[in-house]
């Protein structure tokens, strides 16, 4: 199970709506897609209570694997969840070396620690459940969403010890299942609060499980572990400050380090925590990847100019604008991915990027740049730091894919010379036409420092945007005789 965010509490006495469907199917295991609503009936709207994502695998009678078929998209939406069901794929395969990276780190630093700070110990809840027929489905395996039941409530009581009040359930994390428990089973769950976050705590629960053999030998199996996070409100609805804890065992210190340092690396960057950066790195990405996706999928696109090989499509949603410009390039896909993923090169066609260097190259398809841009008529010139996210498709109707956002980097501050500019969303889909020729499309949401410079394209008397649009065709097309 992925990661879960709840958007709206759920009481009793609503009508919840749940709506599952296959999103897409990975040879002998499959993504599905959750998604939870409540009615409100007194204003008559539909509230999002949670998205949701869990994998599947096909229980065979014999030894060998089931084969699955590919799932059959209709809708757009179809296509977006089944597109992006492959970066969640990579999260979740990537779990454990993530947890394990995590863990070698957290033993070289020692946990944070204030004087006044609450005992975790003082935290610690367990409960042990019997797995009965009513917990179990037709193979009597338990049912997964009974033990996320139990673990909610062994949680909460964890919580409600530091906070002393009714804590609420905002998201859980890490939610795997290591292995199946059935009816007859005794579960045992252990909780404890990992650390807390000014409004927020998290609380880590590990389940085990025994048969009648393995209680009396005291052979547990691990079958799951989650974080699940809290917060609390006061009577007016005002939400409540947590105070903080500090570790008193060894894997209690682990788990504080490890929330601590999720929690930051999904803020920030900084050379202290590299380590921990390339060890989350697929969630960032993910994060990079599903940005643009959602982006470039959004209904309503308006198309503003045709040029011979050139289209601009524009979109608005409240105060954010976003631009696509869409572009016929007489080379392979995958030769224009790899030209325009290699950011050095960007200066040669994009006069607008005076200089980029690479900052720190976290992997193979995920680098961090620092890039600067010419001043414009009566402003400073601007800087970035942005992540770049690369991916080649799994299928030949997918296009690759060059993702960018901002990051924040501590080792490299903005300075009194630059404006620090923020990129919001931006990049490139490149869709294959045939052996010699592609679409490359290259999006971008426009954030107020940089709309004075597109608003002259975007009303027709400037064609900066087409000028670089044909020097990035031209490019293209030169480097592709070279090969």
């Amino acid at each position: 199970m992925d990661d879960i965010q709840f958007e709206e509490t759920a009481r009793v006495g609503q009508i919840i709506t749940i709506k599952a469907k296959v999103n897409r199917a990975f040879s002998t295991s499959m993504e599905v897609g959750i998604k939870v609503t409540v009615q409100d009936t007194l204003a008559n709207i539909e509230k999002l209570v949670s998205v949701a994502y869990a994998t599947y695998v096909a229980k065979p009678v014999g030894a060998g694997k089931i084969e699955l078929k590919p799932v059959k998209l209709l809708s757009r939406q179809d296509h977006l969840e089944h597109s992006l069901a492959t970066e969640r794929r990579r999260i979740r395969l990537d779990y454990e070396q993530v947890f394990q990276n995590l863990m070698q780190e957290s033993d070289k630093e020692d946990g944070y620690c204030e004087e006044d700070a609450v005992s975790t110990d003082l935290t610690h809840v367990q409960s042990i459940e019997l797995v009965l027929p009513p917990h179990a489905n037709h193979h009597e395996n338990a049912f997964g969403g009974q033990i996320m039941a139990w673990m909610e409530t062994v949680a909460s009581i964890s919580a409600s010890r530091l906070c002393h009040s009714y804590p609420i359930l905002k998201s859980v994390d890490m939610f795997k299942f290591r292995g199946p428990s059935i009816v007859g089973d005794r579960l045992v769950f252990n909780a404890i609060v990992n650390n807390t976050f000014q409004n927020s705590v998290e609380v880590g629960v590990r389940v085990e499980a025994y048969n009648c053999e393995e209680w009396i030998k005291d052979q547990a199996r691990h079958i799951n572990s989650a974080f699940l996070i809290f917060n609390a409100v006061n009577d007016k609805g005002e939400l409540l400050a947590f105070p903080r804890v500090k570790p008193t065992t060894k894997v209690s210190s682990h788990s504080q380090d490890i929330s601590f340092l999720e929690c930051l690396v999904k803020c920030t960057f900084t050379p202290l925590f590299s380590a921990i950066f390339l060890a989350f790195q697929v969630y960032l990405s993910y994060s990079n990847i599903a940005t643009l996706t959602h982006l470039a999928a959004k209904p309503g696109w308006e198309i503003t100019s045709t040029l011979d090989d050139i289209k601009i499509w524009t979109h608005e949603e409240g105060d954010v604008l976003s631009f696509k410009v869409e572009m016929q390039v007489k080379i392979p896909s995958d030769l224009a991915f790899s030209l325009l993923s290699d950011f050095t090169r960007r200066q040669q066609w994009d006069k607008y990027y005076l200089t980029c260097e690479v900052l720190q190259a976290v992997n193979e398809d995920e680098k961090i740049y620092y890039v600067t841009s010419p001043s414009m008529t009566g402003y400073k010139p601007k800087d970035f730091v942005v992540l770049v996210s690369r991916r080649q498709p799994c299928q030949p109707s997918e296009p690759y894919i060059v993702a960018v956002k901002s990051v924040t980097l501590t080792s490299m501050p903005p300075s009194s010379e630059y404006c620090r500019s923020e990129i919001l969303c931006a990049g490139f889909q490149i869709y294959s036409d045939s052996s010699s020729s592609c679409t490359v499309c290259y999006f971008n949401q426009v954030t107020l420092d940089v709309l004075p410079h597109l608003a002259a394209n975007l009303t027709g008397s400037s064609k900066s945007i087409e000028d670089t649009a044909l020097a990035c065709i031209k490019f293209l097309e030169l480097e592709g005789k070279k090969y």
